[in-house]
């Protein structure tokens, strides 16, 4: 019966402590956040540059031969605003560029084809040492962003999530034939011509990491080849992105 008691004792004591260590805690959250609130964030870094660079790759590819390292590679520079109410939160808007370089095998990228067929097998008549094609996007990203460390954005966690908007700027195949149908090699070529490419696109993204140093993913929703002229692709990327001034 004594023991009995003494347990009944200790959870009753457990539960007024946890009582008292939950309105500590609500206590301490509520001045954490008028303190916050009093924050000079007139000299913050804001993470104005962002430069990401990483893989990417096409969803929904069908047929088409990719192969090797796909690159990204996307410069913005983006203006920050602080909510009032809690500087950890910021919306950020700004331009950029965003380019990716597609790579190829056995596959003739013909983009200036006047039959409207861009993709082609062949493995036997031209032979490519590097055979790529590269689109280039003037973009305007959107981001919500959360700080730990709102007046020192050079270090502490961070989280974004946003879009982007963005139109054509090129779209360009620059290749290496070692040998092509007419038995003719070691040469470089470049074709120009974005007709067959969507002028716009629209993506979701995300971002987290610490400080200066961030994993970025995108995602595009819209089709990057004009109905009709291939398969149903949407572009997606990831890697790093260093982020500062």
């Amino acid at each position: 019966m004594k023991s009995l008691l003494g347990i009944v004792l200790c959870v009753i004591s457990l539960n007024l402590f946890a009582q008292d260590s939950t309105k500590s805690e609500v206590k301490k959250i509520s001045r954490t956040k008028e303190e916050l609130k009093k924050l000079d964030l007139s000299k913050r870094t804001s993470d104005h540059l962002m430069i990401q660079f990483g893989m990417a790759n096409w969803a929904n590819a069908g047929d088409i031969n990719l192969r090797g390292f796909n690159k990204t590679f996307n410069t913005y520079f983006l203006f920050d605003f602080p909510f009032k109410t809690d500087p950890r939160l910021s919306v950020a808007i700004g331009p950029g560029v965003g380019t990716d370089n597609i790579y190829f095998k056995n596959t003739i990228v013909d983009i200036k084809s006047k039959t409207g067929v861009i993709f082609k097998a062949d493995s036997t008549t031209i032979k490519y040492k590097k055979n790529k094609l590269v689109t280039s996007y003037l973009e305007v990203p959107l981001e919500l962003r959360y700080s730990t460390k709102p007046d020192n954005m050079n270090s502490g966690w961070k989280l974004a999530l946003g879009i982007k908007v963005g139109t054509a700027l090129d779209a360009k195949v620059k290749s290496k034939v070692d040998l092509d149908q007419n038995q003719v090699g070691g040469y470089f070529q470049k074709i120009r011509d974005k007709k067959y490419f969507n002028n716009s696109r629209f993506a979701v993204t995300a971002r987290a990491g610490y400080g200066n140093v961030s994993l970025f993913a995108s995602y595009t929703v819209t089709d990057y080849i004009k109905q009709g002229f291939g398969p149903i692709v949407h572009p997606y990327s990831f890697g790093l992105c260093l982020s500062g001034l």
